[in-house]
């Protein structure tokens, strides 16, 4: 099953909403550039919607990791959302839950980027 992203804008920030596996090749390659193309447009504030992401795999992760300090390296931010039970026991094991900015709610997930 491929990956997915479709982009929408809510208050200034900018939503990938993310479906299907986040593996190495297609999946890691795509979220790279989507995240890039954002940054070469100057939109800086970035929430991944993991909501329908149902498998990431190591590469996967470091992935999201690079995109973290990609944006965080050009003067943006970028935060997670929806995580799935797997993928947020994914993240603790990795230690990642303590890097990631990671919220359940839309709303209040727009809201906590600095304006």
């Amino acid at each position: 099953m491929s990956m997915k992203v479709s982009t929408r804008q809510v208050d200034g920030v900018t939503i990938l909403d993310l479906s299907g596996r986040i593996t190495l090749g297609e999946g890691s390659v795509t979220i790279r550039d989507a995240v890039r193309d954002l940054l070469a447009k100057g939109q800086k504030k970035i929430l991944l919607n993991l909501g329908d992401v149902n498998y990431i795999d190591s590469s996967g992760i470091g992935e999201l990791v690079s995109a973290f300090t990609t944006v965080k390296n050009a003067g943006g931010e970028l935060k997670l959302l929806n995580l799935t039970k797997k993928v947020q026991d994914l993240l603790q094991i990795t230690k990642l839950y303590t890097v990631f900015d990671i919220s359940n709610d839309e709303a209040s997930a727009i809201s906590s980027f600095t304006q």
